[in-house]
């Protein structure tokens, strides 16, 4: 799908907290909360409703993106990706250029900590873009759609392997449910939903890397370097492929040309979209937002690609979601704790 970080490299949480306008409107320490505390609630209501438009934004257009590569007919998944690649980088050469930050994108060239993870991340996100294409190019949406269902609880188990994180028992209980609908979902398919869990795994690899380069890297620096280390690839892959005659970017007319020539915007505007919204939302919400994108993504399988869901994929579907469904009420259990914590200290204090 686009590219979907988990985090954008923004420290959204942190920049939550830039309500720090909202502790004095609020009354400092013997201050009444008067006239001022109005100005600053409605900063921040008109910063969350932002955010929540910018976050609305970045997954509807990921939710659409099937019907634009429905229309790319008949370029191939390979021509789509190596395209994509191109164009986004022309296309944030531009950006870079007009907001003159040639010197960040050289500094994060030189620091091994940044360009180390961001190639590795390259490598994933071209997997995933691969793999998103593919299914959706030969009629198997429903099952790239599964695919973003399935991401949270593979984030889930790379806090456990990775992190050595401990889980809450909702959360195991979402685990549990997972691995049952994959299950389900195998039985159904009769074989492994091998699409959906590349993708998910590709992904919550994608978003584990991302999130150890951090605010060293913001969203338009991470995006032109893996695309500048994915073009040299992607370059050649669009000669050979006009070499042999099975490019379409030059055969299929102007529109052809211009559709596939618009991937690079395609690609980065829902990415300014996210860290937009990331910088002005806590990551709780960021979360409810995400199943955005793959709902709409199963919309479209269904109504216009008129992709069949048999009665066993109902059930493996609905598993799945299940899992979400404790996810989601675990998260939000513990973003109510958190935040009464905070209350309790800072009356404390």
């Amino acid at each position: 799908m686009g590219l979907v970080p988990i985090s954008d490299g923004s420290p959204a949480p942190a920049s939550l907290t830039s309500p720090g306008g909202v502790a004095p409107a609020t009354g400092a320490a013997g201050d009444a909360a008067g006239p001022a505390a109005a100005p600053g609630l409605k900063a921040v209501d008109k910063d969350t409703t932002a955010g929540i438009l910018f976050g609305i934004g970045a997954y509807g257009l990921w939710g659409l993106l099937p019907l634009y590569f429905f229309v790319l007919h008949p370029a191939s998944a390979v021509e789509i990706v190596a395209n994509r690649v191109v164009w986004s980088l022309l296309f944030c050469v531009l950006l870079i250029t007009v907001t003159r930050a040639w010197r960040v994108i050289g500094a994060a060239f030189r620091n091994r900590t940044v360009i180390g993870p961001l190639a590795l991340a390259a490598v994933l996100i071209a997997i995933n873009w691969l793999t998103y294409t593919y299914g959706v190019t030969t009629g198997q949406a429903v099952e790239t759609s599964l695919g973003y269902f399935i991401n949270p609880l593979v984030s889930v188990l790379l806090g456990v392997f990775v992190l050595k994180e401990k889980l809450r028992p909702l959360q195991w209980a979402a685990v549990v449910v997972g691995f049952i609908a994959v299950g389900v979902l195998t039985y159904s398919y009769g074989k492994l939903p091998w699409i959906a869990l590349t993708l998910a795994f590709s992904f919550g690899l994608y978003g584990f890397v991302k999130k150890r380069v951090g605010p060293r890297a913001d969203a338009i620096t991470s995006l032109s370097v893996e695309t500048i280390v994915l073009a040299p690839i992607a370059g050649v892959t669009m000669i050979v492929l006009a070499l042999t005659g099975a490019a379409s970017l030059t055969t299929n007319g102007a529109g052809h040309f211009w559709l596939l020539a618009a991937s690079g915007v395609i690609t980065a505007v829902p990415l300014l979209f996210f860290g937009a919204s990331a910088r002005r939302l806590p990551m709780t919400t960021i979360g409810l937002l995400q199943y955005f994108a793959p709902v709409l993504q199963f919309i479209v399988a269904l109504v216009v690609f008129k992709e069949a869901m048999t009665p066993e994929r109902w059930i493996g579907f609905s598993v799945v979601w299940l899992a979400l469904l404790l996810l989601t009420a675990d998260m939000l259990r513990t973003a109510r704790k958190n935040s009464v914590t905070r209350r309790l200290a800072r009356a404390a204090a």
